[in-house]
């Protein structure tokens, strides 16, 4: 059996594939820059989107990531991505069958009273089938295709090309760090065995939130490229975007604890807010899905972000300078912090007002954020190049993600009352504890 490590050969088939398209927009860039013709970031944006659209895989998930981060890409660059889809195709069932052999033998079907062969989802790094087990168990067999890893790294590699021709054009924010926390997700993303450790992590966590399920992973039926679980009948979220108020606002506080409290008390963020990622179960609790991508935070970084709220809401300049400090942010004079507060008071928001509001006034989904990014951006071409932290390549991507799904809803809550739930009591070392034996029980590294 071939090892589908990340292997030469693979690589370079990559490389080349992507680099064809790229390398033709670096040649176009360098050629309109010895004419003495800056291509506008429009246009680049454009093209850019061309050379990666045909490219299914890693490439397209790493660049829409970096598009849904506000503060990562300019405008341009963002909008223009976003507009890439994972369609990857799925795999048809000859080559499915293969893969299931390969991964459980050639005896695979006698696990499943019924396995179907068509693919009940298909996405950027893998598949899921829909199957039942001989005692009637409802499954959902997710399948990765296969030399994805060789995938991941030569994508990652090839976005250096991307990076450079955006640092020329918008020097503001250095994405370095941003990109290289990615690239650790996506490669976690892809071990199925770590995943289902997710999956044990949060259901762990959700023990007293009764408003949020999580899928069970069948051991004996997981390995690296393929996870077996339970199957969790839901309704897609969207489909109550026109539902009553009450429970638009049910399907939005299951959502605000499904996220907040993990993070408040465990230090853990479900990092991927795609709206596939959740359904609607009949009490208007949800179902929480895809435990690949998974941020786990170092204590201190939770307690910044504790303390920056704290900060903001009593109108602490101080503390707020310590509190990014505590990040990673450096050399922080006055400009650079009011800078910095342009967006972490659109963040928090929601938190600092004891009323109930929906999430954004007036703004659409698509907008949610662009204003102060854009803000930022500006402000930050006359003070100098700013590099975030990494932590916060996932901490902002969720963020954003949840409150496009609160608009989607326009929902009405009392966003602070929720969230001093979340933080009640909290203690950094308490926290460190509790991550730490959570973590252990699943055999998880503490961050």
């Amino acid at each position: 059996m071939a090892d589908e490590r990340a292997t030469f050969a693979g690589r370079l088939s990559r490389v080349a594939r992507v680099s064809g398209g790229l390398g033709a927009l670096a040649v176009k860039y360098a050629g309109g820059r010895a004419l003495g013709r800056d291509i506008p970031p429009d246009e680049l944006a454009r093209d850019l989107k061309l050379a990666l659209g045909s490219m299914k895989g890693p490439i397209m998930k790493v660049a829409q990531m970096l598009a849904t981060i506000p503060e990562a890409l300019p405008q341009a660059y963002a909008s223009e991505l976003l507009q890439l889809q994972h369609n990857a195709p799925s795999m048809g069932w000859p080559f499915v069958r293969r893969r299931m052999a390969s991964e459980l033998g050639a005896l695979w079907a006698d696990n499943f009273a019924t396995f179907e062969r068509e693919a009940a989802a298909a996405a950027s790094l893998g598949q899921v089938h829909r199957a039942v087990s001989h005692e009637g168990l409802a499954l959902a067999c997710k399948l990765q295709y296969p030399e994805m890893d060789s995938a991941v790294e030569a994508d990652l590699g090839q976005l250096a090309m991307v990076l450079g021709i955006y640092k020329r054009l918008m020097p503001a924010i250095d994405p370095s760090e941003l990109v290289e926390e990615i690239g650790a997700r996506l490669r976690e993303e892809l071990d199925y065995r770590r995943e289902a450790r997710h999956m044990a992590l949060y259901r762990a966590m959700y023990q007293d939130v009764g408003c949020v399920s999580v899928p069970v992973a069948i051991e004996a039926l997981t390995t690296t490229r393929l996870l077996t679980m339970t199957w969790l009948e839901g309704t897609p979220l969207l489909s109550f975007v026109d539902a009553p108020l009450d429970v638009r606002n049910a399907i939005a506080t299951a959502l605000f604890r499904a996220w907040w409290e993990p993070f408040a008390k465990y230090g853990v963020i479900h990092g991927d807010p795609h709206l596939g990622n959740y359904a609607v179960r009949e009490d208007h609790g949800i179902n929480l899905l895809d435990f690949g991508c998974v941020r786990i935070f170092p204590p201190a970084f939770v307690k910044g972000v504790v303390d920056l709220y704290r900060a903001l809401d009593s109108g602490d300049g101080a503390a707020a300078a310590h509190a990014y400090e505590g990040w990673g942010f450096k050399n922080l004079s006055g400009e650079l912090l009011d800078t910095l507060n342009i967006w972490a008071r659109f963040i928090y928001g929601p938190l600092l007002e004891d009323r109930v509001r929906t999430i954004a006034d007036g703004l659409k989904p698509a907008e949610y954020g662009r204003r102060e990014a854009h803000e930022v951006h500006s402000r930050l071409r006359a003070l100098g190049p700013i590099t975030p932290p990494r932590e916060f390549a996932f901490m902002d991507r969720a963020a954003i993600g949840l409150g496009a799904v609160f608009l989607h809803l326009r929902s009405e809550l009392n966003y602070r009352q929720l969230f001093h739930r979340a933080i009640e009591d909290f203690d950094v070392e308490a926290l460190r504890a509790r991550q730490g034996a959570a973590l252990a029980r699943v055999g998880l590294s503490q961050a």
